[in-house]
């Protein structure tokens, strides 16, 4: 009897496409009722293009769908559409609450199930919609090589790929700009900038009763990680649902459709507590930035303040300066990509060439959008810190200047924070002191972790003849934000103020950490070669001036002179010891 053959199984080589919704679980969180409704809308459009370009719904999972075509021009073009009617669709949508199709497309064998697909051809398009960006498309080489030259779109190779359960990689090419101006697809939209979680803390050691400690340290970081303009922070009731879970911080970025992931933990032991954090970029994995401190056990509400304030100062330098990176890639910048490349500038240190770059980046930033407030403040802050430096002769124009541009940013955003200490330090270097000190009370109102604020009121007690008080202001400051990118400049401000009372040796010390922390701070050189020389130094006190010359040719006594910020006769007794002691040490007279 001749043996049963086993039913052959179907095959057949097909377009595979694969789709999901970006962050769907964030926005289902948002807005259950109306991101559910949004999304059928959304799906009547796609549905209608979907069969326009004969394709074919497998399937259904939620907020994903896996689509069949014949032809993978047809798929790619079908793509492109959807991406086209979907940025259509967003448009005036805030955008934290777009709905955003990320698409996976491969040419390949597929197995035959009822109405459904199955196989490698399958997973691999799934696994390529995990990589697309949201608003993108991503298509595997095979699918590449059909469309090259007949789809009007650019591609970029991705290079070789290793996806999950697939045995061999995979070249992958991402989609972007079409070629006809006037079919043009923005298809590349992000995560928003700065956007984070702020993972719960682990409490290592699972003592509960520091539960409720490690709990408020996530909650109150969320919130002040909030206040840093522009940011974009998942909420701390969302972040509480991963408590206790393995992550995947790949998936959960895009899942909550954020950049950075912040995860931490916590460690008591005996009476000393150790903090470690890990900033981690979620579209790549990669870790940006870690750090780890102790802290004796003092009062927990004040050590959780402290824990959170050094945290958010920190992290603040550190988000600039992953999206300045992220904006040096970028062929055609943006009024944002331009501000936080030169607020990457001013980090790097007060010198005149940085100077010049921030503001450079900063006035493009405000060409490109005039309505740009943080284009607007941090030229006004680049301008201010060029005449607090006195870089050059025009020191009052590019005051008034800095004056000028930051009453108009006040009178658009009123409670901006950073415009408020700006001017603050605008009036105290303009022998307003008094108000200036008003304006940095009033910035750290809106953001208490405003470490720079507590400084600029530190100077200002030093330039109303209080200068005993400036050190304890500073102590603040530092206190908030110890490896602050600005720190170098307060310990010049703490060392001008033991000079002016004559503690020269306690002067030294507090110049000696500012240079060490700076060494490109070129007025910090000239005051402590003052301070030197008076002590007897001359030798010293002379090779440090000539380093502050290396930096600032220019600079003379009779600038010096020229640009003091106040009239109070004890400030300006103690100023002629600094005039006298410049000489000494070399400063050219001018």
């Amino acid at each position: 009897m001749k043996q049963k053959q086993p039913a052959r199984v179907g095959r057949r080589l097909a377009a595979i496409v694969a789709t999901d919704v970006a962050g769907y679980s964030r926005l289902m969180g948002l807005d259950e009722v109306g991101t559910a409704r949004t999304l059928r809308e959304h799906r009547k459009v796609t549905d209608a293009l979907v069969a326009k370009h004969g394709g074919r719904l497998v399937k259904s999972t939620g907020d994903g769908v896996l689509l069949e075509f014949p032809s993978v021009v047809d798929a790619v073009e079908c793509a492109v559409a959807v991406q086209a009617v979907m940025a259509k669709r967003n448009n005036g949508v805030p955008e934290t609450r777009r709905m955003l199709f990320r698409i996976g497309i491969n040419l390949g064998d597929i197995l035959i199930e009822g109405d459904d697909i199955l196989g490698d051809g399958v997973n691999v398009a799934a696994r390529l919609e995990g990589m697309a960006e949201p608003g993108g498309i991503c298509i595997s080489s095979s699918a590449y090589e059909q469309v090259r030259d007949k789809v009007p779109v650019d591609f970029t190779d991705l290079g070789e790929q290793l996806l999950k359960n697939i045995a061999r990689p995979i070249r992958a090419y991402a989609v972007g700009g079409n070629a006809n101006a006037d079919r043009a697809v923005p298809l590349s939209t992000s995560s928003p900038r700065l956007s984070i979680v702020v993972l719960p803390f682990a409490n290592i050691g699972g003592d509960p009763e520091q539960d409720y400690f490690v709990d408020g340290v996530t909650e109150s970081l969320t919130t002040d990680l909030s206040r840093i303009s522009g940011s974009f922070v998942i909420a701390h009731n969302t972040a509480l649902t991963f408590k206790g879970k393995p992550v995947d911080v790949k998936k959960l970025g895009r899942e909550l459709n954020v950049r950075y992931v912040l995860e931490g933990s916590l460690q008591r032991g005996g009476n000393r507590l150790r903090v470690n954090v890990q900033l981690i970029d979620a579209e790549t994995g990669n870790h940006l930035w870690a750090e780890r401190f102790d802290k004796p056990v003092a009062d927990l509400f004040e050590m959780q303040d402290e824990i959170v304030s050094r945290l958010a100062n920190t992290l603040n330098t550190q988000l600039v300066a992953a999206e300045a990176r992220r904006a040096e890639r970028s062929l055609h910048p943006d009024a944002m990509d331009l501000y936080f490349r030169g607020m990457a500038c001013i980090h790097r240190g007060l010198t005149n060439e940085y100077m010049a770059k921030a503001q450079n980046f900063f006035e493009r930033a405000v060409a490109l959008d005039p309505g740009n407030i943080e284009a607007l403040v941090g030229a006004a802050g680049a301008t201010l810190n060029q005449g607090a430096t006195f870089v050059g002769d025009d020191r009052a124009a590019r005051l008034a200047a800095a004056e000028g541009s930051l009453i108009k940013a006040l009178s658009t955003a009123p409670e901006h924070p950073l415009a408020h200490m700006y001017l603050g330090a605008v009036q105290i270097f303009t022998n307003r002191a008094t108000q200036g000190i008003y304006e940095c009370e009033r910035a750290l109102a809106l953001d208490r972790n405003l470490a720079n604020a507590h400084a600029w009121i530190g100077v200002a007690k030093l330039y109303m003849g209080r200068g005993q008080e400036t050190e304890a202001h500073i102590r603040e400051a530092l206190r908030l934000s110890p490896r602050d990118t600005f720190a170098f400049r307060w310990m010049m401000w703490v060392g001008q103020s033991k000079f002016w009372f004559s503690a020269d040796a306690e002067a030294v010390g507090w110049f000696r950490k500012g240079i060490e922390a700076n060494r490109n701070f070129a007025i910090a050189h000239f005051l402590f070669g003052a301070t030197l020389a008076w002590l007897g130094s001359l030798d010293e006190a002379r090779a440090v001036v000539q380093a502050g010359l290396a930096l600032d040719p220019s600079f003379t006594v009779r600038r010096f002179r020229a640009g003091a910020p106040s009239d109070n006769p004890a400030f300006l007794a103690a100023r002629e010891r600094a005039y006298q002691g410049m000489r000494m040490a070399g400063v050219p007279e001018g």
